[in-house]
C-alpha cells in the first residue's frame, strides 16, 4: 500500500513538473513571438573598401530599429520574423571572437524557445555567409546566398523578390549603399512584403567612418513610416551627398 501512495506521488509531482515546464515554454514562446518582422533584407560585403552593409524594408514599423546589426572589421546581422533583438548584439560578439558565420548561427539559436519563428541571415569581415529559416516562419520564406552577400525574407509574394535581390546586387559595381538599395528596390519591384510597404532602412559600416572619422556608422538612415519608404530611403542617401537613382 505505502509503495503505490509513493508511485502516485510520485507520477503526481512528475505530472507538475512537465506543466510547468511547458507553461514557462509557451509563456517565453508567446513573450519572443510579440511583433512579427515580415521583411526582406540583403546582408553584404564590398571587399575592395572593407564596408558591410544591410538593407532592409517591410510592412512594420520603424523595420531599421530591429532588423539591422553591423560592426566594422566583424561582420553584420540581420535577424527578422518574430524577431529576437538579442541574435544581432550575440552573432556580432561571437563573430567578433573567431567564430565563423556557420559557427555562430548554431549558437544563437541554440537555446532558443522560438528559433522556428526566426530568420537571420550574416556575413562576416571575408564575405562568408549563411541563412537560417526556421520552419514556423510565414511563406514565403527562404535565403539565398551569393558571393559575398545573404538576402533572405518572409511573408513574400515568392522567391522572384531574393532572385530578383540577388541579381541586382551582382550585376552592379561601385559604393556598396547603391547596390544595397537598387537590390531592395529590385525585390520590391518582383512582389516585396504580401502586406505592402510602411518602412526601410540601410546601415553601412566602414571602419572610422562614422562622424569626423569617429566610429564605424558610415550610413544610418531610417524611413520608419511612409507610403513609399524605399523611395524616400533614396531621397535622404542624396541628402547625405550619395548619388542614388532607383526605378
Amino acid at each position: 500500500m505505502l509503495r503505490g501512495k509513493t508511485n502516485l506521488l510520485s507520477l503526481l509531482i512528475l505530472i507538475t513538473v512537465v506543466c510547468a515546464t511547458e507553461q514557462k515554454f509557451a509563456i517565453t514562446n508567446k513573450k519572443n513571438l510579440i511583433g512579427p518582422v515580415n521583411t526582406f533584407s540583403i546582408v553584404a560585403l564590398d571587399p575592395e573598401s572593407g564596408a558591410i552593409g544591410i538593407a532592409v524594408a517591410s510592412k512594420y514599423l520603424a523595420v531599421g530599429s530591429a532588423v539591422p546589426w553591423a560592426k566594422a572589421t566583424v561582420g553584420a546581422v540581420a535577424t527578422q520574423s518574430y524577431v529576437n533583438t538579442t541574435i544581432g548584439t550575440s552573432a556580432l560578439e561571437l563573430m567578433s571572437q573567431g567564430k565563423s558565420v556557420q559557427e555562430t548561427l548554431e549558437e544563437v539559436l541554440r537555446g532558443d524557445p522560438g528559433k522556428e519563428w526566426r530568420q537571420v541571415g550574416l556575413v562576416d569581415r571575408k564575405g562568408n555567409s549563411c541563412a537560417f529559416t526556421g520552419k514556423n516562419c510565414m511563406p514565403w520564406a527562404g535565403s539565398k546566398q551569393s558571393k559575398n552577400m545573404t538576402v533572405q525574407g518572409n511573408l513574400l509574394t515568392g522567391p522572384e523578390v531574393i532572385d530578383s535581390m540577388i541579381n541586382t546586387f551582382d550585376k552592379l559595381s561601385g559604393e556598396l549603399s547603391i547596390r544595397l538599395i537598387n537590390a531592395l528596390a529590385a525585390g520590391e519591384k518582383a512582389g516585396g512584403d504580401k502586406r505592402g510597404k510602411q518602412s526601410a532602412a540601410i546601415l553601412v559600416v566602414r571602419a572610422n567612418r562614422g562622424p569626423n572619422g569617429l566610429g564605424d556608422r558610415e550610413i544610418d538612415l531610417r524611413v520608419d513610416d511612409h507610403h513609399n519608404p524605399i523611395q524616400e530611403l533614396a531621397r535622404l542617401m542624396r541628402l547625405k551627398g550619395i548619388a542614388v537613382k532607383i526605378d
